[in-house]
């Protein structure tokens, strides 16, 4: 008798380890945990199998996770809901419906009866793949299955008809469920409002907030940033500040994904001195600095012009420890433009691919601006065809650099590769090209090109 109560303890001890290594994404320990277990008699038992089995499907891959539910069966162990649900949760990452429509019919095949929890994962795999109608059977098939209901399952509802577009039906849903004495949790809130937000409704999202205030429940960082970022994003900025300011009042703490959020969305609008301010006040409240917040004031800086203190903040990064991103080397790239230091830009472009950010768009735009603005067009003329991406911006930059340099055939080239890529581009392009052709004795490319950009209709 205490040999087996030894042995269980054992087992749970040993699921105990390898879900460790799993949540931690050593997963190959895990797989050597459990051979040392087998060593020492202790058998794997469901729990550990379908804790592998989440593991595979979250951090490998589907069929990786399959072929621990063959290694689960080989051992004798027959599966369980669990196992399925973990497997059809992995597909559902994927969006990989046909796999979880496969999985779900395997599971009823081999008489084990889906619970509520895979009900929610092949509704919200309808919903990732866009058919929300056959999400909404799923739901269905929950109470005709005399299932109940969990809250995952409505915050599922609700997210999947917002993330759709449904916006307006996720609200009624949200109403409905509340006449019938649904209680929405704190994510129901967050959800719904997130939803609101992305559709531009700004007043129905304030609304929501206001009703979760009431609720008795806390809004977190999440609610708040969502809102503000709205404000901010339709240029309600005082809207925003004055939402900041009340939540600030209620004696909540604002963290550093808040503060940058809103200094962010200050600098971008030019309220450089407001965004100073709340870059000063955030130092104050003694939030540490992330890589997130040091990006921000890069930002600031650069928007300032204070190009030395970019720079001694640039190096305070690198001594600190902490990892720059490739948004952190455009900021100095583009600060470096901006100072009239193109060789530098360009030398800091060439660091930042050695460190691996071979494909930034962003940072590669802000060079060829350079160069266009510093008149030297051959050199942006290279860049320009040696770069693999290019889009709006990048066609933009060169087409104003050119029309400055008189060279509008060239300019016009750079128009046609838009209209061939399907780029928008600026009126004011079209029309400085066009006039530069009529003017320097190039009137029928000028009509051939306008007939062009008339046809493909991608002015703006």
């Amino acid at each position: 008798m205490t040999r087996m109560i030894f042995r269980r303890l054992s087992t749970r001890l040993l699921n105990i380890c390898v879900a460790s290594f799993c949540k931690a994404k050593q997963i190959e320990k895990a797989e050597s945990i459990i051979i040392d277990g087998i060593r020492l008699g202790l058998l794997p038992d469901a729990v550990t199998y379908n804790t592998l089995i989440d593991s595979y499907g979250r951090f490998v891959s589907i069929d990786a996770a399959y072929a621990v539910l063959w290694r689960m069966r080989e051992a004798g162990i027959d599966p369980d809901v669990v196992t399925y649900n973990s497997l059809i949760a992995g597909a559902t990452r994927r969006c990989l419906l046909s796999v979880s429509l496969d999985l779900f019919d395997e599971m009823l095949q081999s008489g084990i009866y889906p619970d509520v929890w895979s009900y929610n994962t092949l509704m919200d795999c309808f919903f990732k793949v866009g058919k929300p109608d056959e999400a909404y059977v799923v739901f269905k098939d929950i109470i005709l299955n005399n299932l109940s209901p969990c809250p995952t399952t409505f915050n599922t509802l609700i997210n999947g008809l917002c993330q759709n577009g449904y916006i307006t039906n996720a609200l009624m849903m949200f109403r409905s469920l509340q006449r019938h004495g649904f209680v929405p949790q704190l994510a129901t809130y967050n959800t719904l409002i997130s939803g609101l937000c992305k559709a531009g409704k700004l007043a129905a999202a304030r609304r929501a907030l206001k009703e979760l205030g009431k609720s008795g429940l806390m809004p977190n960082a999440i609610t708040y940033t969502t809102v503000l970022k709205c404000c901010f994003r339709s240029r309600k900025l005082k809207q925003g500040l004055d939402i900041m300011l009340k939540i600030k009042n209620s004696g909540y703490t604002f963290d550093g994904f808040a503060y940058c959020t809103v200094i962010g969305a200050l600098v971008k609008t030019g309220w450089i001195k407001e965004a100073a301010d709340y870059m000063e006040e955030m130092t104050r409240n003694g939030i540490e600095r992330d890589i997130v917040s040091y990006n921000t004031l890069l930002n600031l800086y650069c928007k300032q012009g204070k190009f030395e203190a970019m720079y001694e903040l640039f190096d305070e990064i690198e001594k600190g420890g902490l990892e720059c991103d490739e948004y952190t080397h455009t900021i100095l790239i583009n600060g470096l433009c901006k100072a009239g230091d193109i060789e530098g830009a360009m030398q800091h472009l060439k660091y930042m691919n050695t460190m691996g950010f071979d494909s930034n768009l962003v940072a590669f735009n802000c060079v060829v601006d350079g160069l266009c603005k510093a008149r030297l067009i051959n050199h942006a003329l290279k860049m320009f065809e040696s770069m693999e991406m290019k889009d709006s911006f990048t066609c933009s930059s060169m087409v104003h650099g050119l029309c400055r340099a008189r060279r509008f055939h060239s300019a016009s080239k750079i128009l046609r590769y838009s209209i061939r890529s399907g780029m928008k581009m600026l009126k004011a392009d079209a029309r400085a090209v066009l006039d530069g052709l009529s003017g320097s004795g190039c009137a029928r490319e000028a009509r051939w090109l306008r007939s062009k950009i008339r046809g493909a209709r991608l002015l703006h």
